[in-house]
């Protein structure tokens, strides 16, 4: 273990603080810790507390003093794991490249039977970006190479703790029944008489046949809709079934793939919908997500092997938290 403070540290230190004139005490983004030949500022330790707290720190420290504490501990220490780890991965020269990250994530959404539509659902309910979830992706391809390379043991899982967590996890493999809905909107006039009603429906009517008679609903929607996802030819997305009004449910229920409804009154005007896709929900296969839990027990195993390495790793490793 090293026991001679890092003398670059001190001299690139002073060197601020008298080329900037700045005191000791008016500090603002200060060094929390030091971790070999590298720094923690206080400005990492905020903005990873931030990220991971869900709020501003200022409202978690009002709300629970001492989980703030404790969280904050936890938080300084991770990175410090961190730091130990890329010095590690520089060492060995690990890289993961951008072409290597999308086909993670490819294999991710095959392994899951998702679309990206489905990814995107999953990071927006865990308030993550796309390109949070990409950095992601990016550490756990390291993390990977690093104790394939330092661990030599082969990590093996067997076909028994797949079908026991199988088993034992029926919840997660749960999929509801989802419909694509595309739209045509007709918006009403605001102050309408009885010939401008009949003039909007007699629209929708004659849209409704031209559909019916084969033309291209995409295509009718750009010119005619005014509505959301116009430009998109009338695509509103997927739906959960579950999640739709009483009133629009029993239409896509009744409706096939593919299958245009008649005129729907709205608030504002008319709609027309089409179920451009539906599918069944109910519960996965073993054999549908094998590869997704053979992938999570096998993460599961290199995070554990990689907490091991890495608590031997800091054992070696000049730290020293001045926070």
């Amino acid at each position: 273990m090293k026991n001679i403070f890092p003398r670059w540290i001190i001299a690139t230190i002073l060197v601020y603080f008298i080329i900037n004139g700045t005191a000791w005490p008016e500090i603002c983004n200060r060094i929390v810790a030091y971790v070999n030949n590298d720094v923690i500022t206080l400005y990492e330790l905020d903005n990873r507390m931030t990220k991971l707290a869900g709020m501003q720190l200022e409202e978690f420290k009002a709300k629970d003093p001492q989980g703030y504490a404790d969280a904050r501990r936890q938080v300084l220490n991770l990175l410090i794991d961190e730091k130990i780890a890329q010095e590690r991965i520089k060492e060995l020269g690990i890289n993961v490249t951008a072409r290597e990250i999308d086909q993670a994530i490819e294999r991710i959404k095959e392994d899951n039977r998702w679309t990206q539509e489905d990814l995107f659902e999953k990071l927006k309910s865990q308030k993550l970006s796309y390109e949070e979830y990409r950095e992601g992706v990016r550490t756990e391809l390291e993390r990977m190479r690093l104790i394939n390379h330092e661990v030599k043991s082969k990590i093996i899982v067997r076909e028994e703790e797949i079908a026991e967590y199988y088993k034992t996890h029926q919840d997660e493999f749960n999929t509801p029944a989802k419909v694509r809905l595309s739209a045509i909107f007709l918006k009403d006039k605001a102050s309408r008489t009885h010939e401008d009603a009949k003039s909007l429906n007699d629209s929708a009517r004659e849209l409704v046949s031209r559909l019916k008679g084969g033309e291209d609903f995409g295509e009718l929607a750009r010119v005619f809709s005014q509505g959301p996802g116009a430009s998109q030819g009338g695509d509103l997305g997927f739906f959960n079934t579950a999640q739709l009004d009483k009133e629009l449910q029993e239409l896509v229920t009744q409706l096939p793939e593919g299958g245009v409804s008649d005129p729907i009154v709205r608030a504002s005007g008319l709609q027309i919908i089409k179920v451009t896709k539906k599918e069944k929900g109910g519960t996965k296969s073993l054999e549908d997500v094998r590869n997704a839990i053979f992938n999570l027990l096998y993460k599961e195993e290199v995070n554990k092997r990689y907490n091991t390495w890495l608590g031997e790793l800091r054992k070696k490793a000049y730290t020293k938290i001045i926070f």
